[in-house]
């Protein structure tokens, strides 16, 4: 039976749980919690007893606590089975997945069960963990994707908490660990839009794809024939393969780490496609962009998906200020009429202020853009109306005047 506590929450969390809100951030009301382990099961009531919710605790953390439900329930088989059978109808009622087995099956709140995802990669299952409250229930949870799923192999990803600091190195490091079942080839190919891409379920922070840009990348190959297209934070080189695979004539992938390019190249040889007909470079952004001017390259597609914080040798990026930056230097380079494409995941950054930094870099690069195109993630990437946190991703296409 999993541990039970009963707290009391104060007047603006109670307000935020009557608005369906699913998170409850630590205040002084927290600190006078009766102390329960991570996991715990916390019946929220207001200062007359009147049950809010039922959570899961995570003491310590900012999100001290994840609404599991609104009103009474237990952390059980039958409740996460439930759960698990109602994001799964969501994805095979109202998503289009042919020629795709790389997706996501569970989306935190997106799906009622906060702090947790779910995807899916071919035969195997990622599970990762955004907060120790889901912890004590990792066997549960793959009982049940097992009854449900029977994957080949269920594996969980850890997020160490200062994912912000780590170098680009850090991908070489193995941060996957098989829960259940067979383990995978260290370079799995899944399928996405009918291409085929490499991932990793062992090795570095993340896979070597980001499911959430799926759509994104399939409405590029509509924009992408006959174009020269250049891809800046190209990772593992995704959005280059769809360009190219869509019939591209040039293609140009930059990224800062050596060991993406080589995977962004092997992706290239996944899909027969020869990566020695389009360009690679490793280097850091701002520092290419310049040499590319100053040998008068010019491009129809540019586009730049960069993290939200990230470190090399010679410079540092964060989305605020570095974006308007980023998008001044690429806009010499872009044809009139030409597209720019730009991303951001950064929660925190909401679509109004992102807008801003495109204007200030267009004003800086002495260029007009018209924005043609603004959407976040895919289906399979849901969020409650409640939960604005929720939407995330803006992938904006803009048309150069």
């Amino acid at each position: 039976m999993t541990e039970r506590i009963r707290c009391t929450v104060g007047p603006e969390s109670v307000r935020m749980l009557e608005l369906g809100h699913p998170w409850l951030i630590a205040d002084v009301w927290t600190k006078k919690w009766p102390k329960g382990r991570a996991g715990a099961l916390v019946e929220l009531v207001d200062d007359r007893g009147r049950l809010l919710a039922t959570a899961l605790l995570d003491p310590g953390e900012r999100v001290v606590a994840r609404v599991l439900e609104f009103g009474t329930m237990e952390l059980d088989r039958g409740w996460l089975n439930r759960r698990l059978e109602q994001a799964l109808r969501l994805r095979r009622d109202h998503l289009e997945l042919t020629g795709t087995t790389a997706y996501r099956l569970v989306n935190g709140e997106g799906d009622g069960l906060p702090g947790l995802t779910v995807d899916r990669y071919g035969d195997y299952l990622m599970v990762q963990l955004y907060g120790e409250g889901w912890r004590p229930h990792l066997p549960l949870i793959v009982q049940c994707l097992q009854q449900q799923l029977s994957p080949v192999g269920i594996y969980e990803k850890t997020r160490p908490r200062n994912t912000r600091e780590l170098e680009a190195q850090s991908d070489s490091k193995d941060y996957g660990r098989l829960l259940a079942g067979h383990l995978a080839p260290p370079r799995l190919a899944v399928q996405e839009n009918g291409l085929t891409f490499l991932v990793s379920l062992e090795q570095g922070l993340n896979t070597g794809l980001f499911l959430d840009q799926r759509e994104n990348r399939r409405d590029l190959m509509h924009r992408a024939t006959g174009k020269r297209v250049l891809n800046l934070f190209a990772y593992t080189a995704a959005f280059s393969v769809a360009a190219a695979a869509a019939g591209a004539t040039l293609v140009t992938s930059v990224d800062a780490s050596p060991g993406y390019t080589a995977w962004g190249r092997e992706n290239f040889g996944a899909n027969r496609l020869n990566p020695k007909r389009h360009e690679f470079i490793v280097g850091d952004c701002f520092r290419v962009l310049e040499e590319l001017a100053a040998a008068g390259k010019t491009f129809d597609i540019i586009l730049m998906d960069p993290p939200s914080f990230s470190t090399t040798a010679k410079s540092r990026f964060t989305t605020r200020g570095g974006t308007s930056d980023l998008v001044a230097a690429a806009l010499p380079l872009l044809t009139v009429g030409g597209l720019l494409i730009t991303s951001s995941n950064h929660q925190k950054v909401e679509v109004s202020d992102y807008l801003k930094e495109l204007r200030r870099g267009a004003l800086k690069g002495g260029a007009e853009l018209r924005v043609i195109a603004c959407v976040g993630q895919p289906g399979d990437f849901p969020y409650p109306v409640t939960f604005p946190e929720g939407r995330y991703l803006k992938y904006i296409i803009s048309v150069k005047g």
